[in-house]
Order: structure tokens, then sequence, then C-alpha cells
């Protein structure tokens, strides 16, 4: 979860990760996004989330990581898949779970206040991805020696092989 990493540590965690890595080796990273304009003002606002959900994190902008990978790596972004939308229809699932099995979490001796708290972030970060200011992005980081053939080309051929049997 790149968001508990903090972005002053971006850099020693991508370098971290490419020592990691043979030469021709490949590095899948999933993170929640923040538009890359808000990026700067939004990571040292304690908003919300950063009170009362994740102290200490960070949402990173797709910049801020790609940046810090070129900075402290020899890897490059080589795809890139934005799934943010399907994001907040998952959010928006897991509140309606919450909400039809409230009485049980009671049950297990969770408070008014904390589930009231937490209706209130699965909100806030499903309006986030409605409004596509918050993206949830699949990274694919390659080293240098990696030559796989790009995702896009991949899925056209199977497509092409699928479409002629």
């Amino acid at each position: 979860m790149i968001e508990a990493v903090g972005w002053q540590y971006y850099e020693v965690f991508f370098e971290a990760c490419s020592e990691r890595l043979a030469p021709d080796g490949l590095m899948l990273l999933q993170a929640i996004t923040v538009q890359d304009q808000a990026y700067e003002a939004r990571k040292r606002e304690a908003d919300f989330v950063k009170r009362h959900i994740f102290p200490g994190s960070c949402i990173p902008s797709v910049t801020a990581l790609c940046s810090a990978a070129t900075r402290a790596s020899d890897m490059r972004l080589f795809h890139l898949e934005e799934i943010g939308p399907h994001y907040a229809t998952t959010l928006r699932l897991w509140k309606e779970r919450l909400l039809a099995r409230w009485g049980e979490a009671l049950a297990l001796g969770k408070d008014e206040a904390f589930m009231r708290m937490f209706e209130l972030y699965l909100a806030w970060c499903q309006a986030g991805f409605e409004e596509r200011y918050l993206g949830d992005v699949q990274m694919l980081f390659a080293k240098p020696a990696s030559r796989r053939e790009p995702i896009l080309a991949a899925l056209r051929t199977a497509a092409n092989a699928t479409s002629a049997a």
C-alpha cells in the first residue's frame, strides 16, 4: 500500500524494489492516486482520512510516483491502467454491506461513533472516485533488460486468434 509509505520515502521505496528485481524484471504497483494538479497541496494537508483513518498517509499522484521511480531506479513505466471507476462501485457495495450488517458490527463491540466514521469514510472515498478526483491505477514498471511485448498488442493478438477460431 504505497499510500502508507509517505511521500518522503517514495524514492527509497522504488530504489529498494528495483534492487530486488532481476535485470529483466517487472514490478506491478497498484495505488490510489490524486490528480497531479492537487498533489502538492494535498501531500501536506491533514484531511479527514489522514486525521481519522490512515494517520500519516499520503495519496500520491501518477507523476509523483513516476518521478520518484525515475530519480531512484533504472525502472521505467511500461503500462498504466486506470481502474478508479470500478473502485467507486466497490466502495458503494462495501458501504451497502456495512449498513446491512450494522447491528452485527455493534454486537462485535464497535461503537456507534466508529461505525459512523467508517460509513463517512466509505462515502467520502466513493465520491472522490466517482468525480475522478481520486484514481486507482495499476502501474507496471520494467527494468532495462525487459523485452516484454506491449500489453495492448498482446490483447489484440489474443482477440484476433479468438475471432479467427
